[in-house]
């Protein structure tokens, strides 16, 4: 089962700022199994994460996102490497590799550009104001 079955061109993760600090585990969790993903491996499209939701005071700033996204991934990477594999040789050799072997994890080792941006959906003012998006969209014209 694969979570791409097309490939894409281009992959936006949003990761809500404000939740971060208590969800880390189970977002790291999904964005590893979009990372591992053959369907995304074989592509490499470009991937954005987008960090939602900048309005809020108690948002997290991007930079502090990728750096506990690559702590946490690189977590997951050691404990998923040191888990047996299944007995089913039918299953193609396992799970693939994230990142480099023998160094800790970070984006710059994945075979896709990884870049992270600051938005709100919601825009600055709140609910009164247009969503803050500029990054995202010029990230897809450029990815386009």
């Amino acid at each position: 089962l694969t979570l791409f079955p097309l490939p894409s061109r281009a992959i936006v993760f949003v990761v809500d700022s404000v939740a971060f600090q208590r969800e880390v585990k189970d977002v790291a969790e999904f964005l590893y199994q979009v990372l591992v993903d053959g369907v995304v491996l074989k592509n490499a499209p470009a991937l954005l994460i987008a960090c939602n939701k900048q309005d809020v005071t108690m948002a997290k700033s991007a930079k502090l996102i990728q750096q506990q996204l690559e702590k946490e991934l690189n977590t997951l990477r050691v404990t998923r490497s040191a888990a047996p594999t299944s007995l089913d040789s039918s299953a193609g050799g396992g799970p693939a590799q994230l990142g480099k072997k023998g160094k800790d994890f970070d984006f710059s080792q994945l075979p896709m550009k990884v870049e992270f941006a600051e938005c709100s959906a919601r825009g600055s003012k709140g609910e009164e104001g247009d969503a803050d998006c500029e990054a995202l969209e010029k990230w897809l014209a450029k990815v386009a």
